[in-house]
């Protein structure tokens, strides 16, 4: 048992003496309940921007993704990451299965101890493959992804969290300045995304009008917005591990880069559409909030309006770049994650100020160009190539070697893309008056030369003519008029 006590304040004094401020330790502890909350609010952004008969998969997927990273932290994933003997590139195993993980100070700061340092990262390790996976959307079968995701964690999230966060990691021994998660959340999901579309190839339909559809329920995009805005508070403000002015000073720049990006982008799509797009507007603001992570802990209020606004500005252009080379990203996670990380990560080279890290009372650095550190640029550029590489490099290699085991083969058949992966995969749906049987017809005559339409905004994909799409439906007590 863990033998502590408290002193006259009534600070917490460890069974080695150390004295963890409860304040602190509460506010890491709510941080940790605050980034928690951003993984389905991620599942329900994507439920939303894709077709009805998807929606539900990607809010299971966020769920599940919490489960199996939970485990894998618990197991050994932790200890990778964050053993206090490991070398510059990953950990060992001296935590496996938490042992030992209680009440001494942790690695990420002497300020809490390390059992709530160990639950406030795992929340970072298990949001992460979560973005990553939204690739996935719309043509993969669910089961796989399970073994995906822990092997994932295990050998690309574990061994970028450890050389950057890690006192021993190389990127951090070299200086790199990555507050929050812009390589090893952004960078490293963003890419894996990248990865993960171009093995999976392009979904059924592609480049014709019938994948030119609207996200089937902007409800959810907003949902989804505001649990990731409101849990990044604790994604970014919570990394300082303390309630200090350096974690309000984070929570600041947290909500300015946001607004910023959100407005930015939103004004960028209206000179094309000529409408004020709220869905432009969202993935504006979480363009944002991935930029300001790297530097929310390094850099001021005005330098958090110029995060916002290139991250707006870049990752808006950045959706193009799957038109350019002809890979289906169908959520534009590669655009908003690793191209909005890299977006940081540069920035923050550039204006990171000591005088804000130093915010906390401990925390020294060289600061940015800024302060006349010039080299810090490199040392950014360099964290950035690094995690976009192995990422993309490690991802690939996993999926290519699932793909040749038996029953782990990612890609879903055309029938399942056909019906959707909720059905097909689930037995589910996200709406129970979506109609996607109704719209098919009984498996039995599947096959038999009757075509098949969805139940989402898309346009009708059918063999028969609109007078045999009407009739068939009207059979079936359907109302027509609310198929687009």
């Amino acid at each position: 048992m863990v033998n502590v006590t408290y002193d006259s304040s009534g600070d917490l004094i460890s069974s080695a003496g150390t004295v963890f401020n409860e304040g602190d330790i509460a506010w890491t502890l709510a941080s940790t309940a605050l980034v928690w909350i951003m993984i389905p609010g991620v599942g329900f952004f994507y439920s939303g921007l894709l077709r009805r008969k998807n929606a539900l998969n990607m809010i299971y997927l966020s769920m599940m993704t919490v489960a199996m990273v939970s485990f894998q932290w618990f197991f050994w994933g932790y200890s990778l990451a964050f053993s206090d003997s490991a070398s510059p590139y990953i950990g060992n195993l001296k935590y496996f299965a938490l042992r030992n993980v209680l009440d001494q100070p942790s690695i990420g700061s002497a300020r809490v101890p390390a059992i709530v340092f160990c639950v406030f990262q795992l929340m970072f390790a298990a949001i992460t493959p979560m973005i990553a996976i939204g690739a996935v959307a719309e043509r993969s079968r669910l089961g796989p992804l399970l073994a995906f995701v822990f092997a994932w964690s295990t050998l690309v999230y574990d061994p970028i969290a450890c050389w950057t966060w890690n006192a021993t990691g190389w990127s951090y021994v070299l200086g790199g300045l990555d507050f929050a998660g812009g390589t090893p959340v952004h960078i490293s999901s963003g890419t894996a995304a990248l990865a993960i579309s171009l093995y999976l190839g392009k979904r059924r339909g592609y480049g014709t009008e019938r994948l030119a559809y609207k996200p089937h329920n902007t409800t959810y995009v907003i949902l989804g917005t505001v649990f990731l805005w409101f849990g990044w508070f604790g994604f970014n403000g919570g990394s300082a591990l303390s309630a200090n002015l350096r974690a309000t000073q984070a929570c600041i720049v947290t909500n300015l880069a946001a607004s910023v990006g959100g407005l930015t982008w939103m004004l960028w799509d209206y000179r094309l559409e000529r409408k004020w797009s709220v869905v432009g507007f969202c993935s504006g603001a979480i363009a944002g909030l991935v930029a300001i992570t790297p530097g929310s802990g390094f850099v001021g209020s005005p330098a958090a309006v110029l995060f916002g606004f290139m991250a707006g500005t870049v990752c808006n252009f950045a959706t193009q770049l799957k038109f350019i080379f002809k890979y289906d990203d169908t959520l534009d996670i590669f655009a908003s994650h690793a191209i909005g990380g890299i977006v940081g990560n540069v920035l923050t080279g550039l204006f990171a100020q000591a005088s804000v890290a130093g915010a906390d009372g401990i925390t020294v650095i060289p600061g940015g160009w800024l302060d006349h550190n010039y080299r810090q640029l490199g040392i950014q550029l360099a964290d950035s190539v690094s995690g976009l590489s192995y990422s993309f490099v490690m991802t690939t290699i996993i999926l290519w070697i699932m793909h040749f085991i038996p029953g782990l083969r990612l890609r879903c058949d055309e029938e399942t893309e056909i019906l959707g992966v909720d059905d097909a995969e689930m037995g589910e749906f996200a709406y129970d008056y979506v109609g996607i049987e109704t719209e098919l017809m009984p498996r039995s005559e599947y096959n038999m030369g009757i075509g098949a339409s969805s139940g989402s905004r898309e346009p009708q994909h059918t063999t028969g003519t609109t007078s045999q799409i009407s009739e068939e439906k009207i059979v079936a007590g359907e109302d027509v008029s609310r198929v687009q």
